[in-house]
């Protein structure tokens, strides 16, 4: 099999290249190199040799470049239906795309996701990341996906067998959630987050530029976005049908390119509940920033591991239940809008 990711990164090709060697010269070969006549597939690897020189050199991309985003005109991730309105008036809308996704660890069947699909081999390493069943120091031999299939196979050097662990999921009541929280819980013992701040600006800014990016929650609904920064500069943006899908993509990326945590932000737009805390914990990224609200295991598992949780962060208002140290207050909130109305998601109405 032959990993051809169905999604490819929709800042455009031109752009995302020329950013990579406008920040740092040694990609400028590596983005030759990786030219769709040259190496067909290269564009849909996101470039991995430009991006490797790219984060080896430790740069950013300029304030209005990400280095992947969403791409809502992708026929493959969204469709057209027809129904009718509240008034019985004929309607076409657009409705998300969600495919089965099967992932294997080697020779073992893990489980069968349900998502967009855009970026199958960043959601399976993300996931198995996540489970705490692929190691941060695990030699990767390869991620092959079949589309045709819909298969992803990770390949590890190291010899892995979790049959016990998947048994044991599998004999929970009802939920196989509360295993999984067991495992993670874990593999958070000793860890130590680093010191970071949260300057307010960076914030007010960061909401508006994710609020405003064209996404197919804007075109279609029905997906939740997770979205990587460093200050108030948007890196990776990833959708999916279930927010722990676009937690995982994102986990899987900062894996294959090795990209520091530590003076990162994560935002989500889905609820901080206990595992979404606990992910962004092992993930090793400081700030952990939402447009929701919180659940109350969530704010105990961040106050305990010295995350600082940000959540109902819409237009001028936030709340800070844990971490609360990190935060600049440096903006003057005159000069800071309220959130539209256009971009205004579902979870901004509960709490005005």
């Amino acid at each position: 099999m032959r990993l051809k990711p169905l999604g490819h990164p929709s800042t455009g090709r031109a752009q995302y290249s020329a950013g990579l060697a406008r920040y740092n010269p040694a990609a400028r070969h590596a983005v030759e190199w990786a030219s769709p006549r040259r190496r067909p597939f290269a564009s849909a690897r996101l470039c991995g040799r430009a991006l490797a020189a790219y984060i080896s050199a430790m740069s950013l991309p300029p304030a209005d470049d990400y280095l992947v985003r969403p791409d809502p005109l992708d026929p493959r991730l969204t469709e057209r239906v027809h129904g009718v309105d509240q008034t019985g008036q004929a309607i076409e809308t657009r409705v998300t795309v969600e495919r089965a996704l099967t992932i294997f660890l080697n020779d073992q069947e893990i489980v069968t996701a349900m998502t967009i699909n855009d970026y199958p081999e960043y959601l399976a390493l993300g996931y198995l990341l996540n489970q705490n069943m692929l190691r941060s120091d695990d030699v990767v031999a390869g991620v092959d996906y079949d589309e045709e299939l819909a298969v992803v196979v990770v390949r590890t050097q190291r010899k892995t067998n979790y049959e016990k662990k998947l048994r044991k999921k599998v004999q929970t009541s009802g939920c196989a959630q509360g295993t999984v929280f067991g495992d993670l819980m874990e593999a958070l013992e000793g860890v130590t987050l680093p010191a970071a701040e949260l300057r307010t600006s960076w914030l007010y800014a960061l909401t508006h530029k994710i609020n405003t990016t064209p996404s197919i929650y804007l075109e279609a609904g029905a997906i939740h976005g997770c979205v990587l920064a460093h200050a108030d500069n948007p890196l990776v943006y990833m959708e999916d049908v279930g927010r722990h899908n676009a937690v995982d993509k994102i986990a899987g990326f900062m894996f294959k390119h090795r990209l520091a945590a530590h003076d990162k932000i994560f935002y989500t737009t889905g609820r901080l509940t206990s595992e979404m805390v606990i992910k962004t914990v092992r993930m090793g990224i400081p700030i952990l920033v939402s447009r929701s609200g919180f659940t109350a295991w969530g704010v105990e598992l961040a106050r305990k591991a010295n995350l600082t949780l940000v959540g109902r962060a819409r237009g001028k208002r936030f709340v800070a239940l844990a971490g609360e140290e990190r935060i600049v207050f440096d903006q003057d909130l005159r000069y800071v809008e309220e959130e539209s109305t256009k971009h205004r998601r579902k979870a901004a109405v509960h709490d005005d």
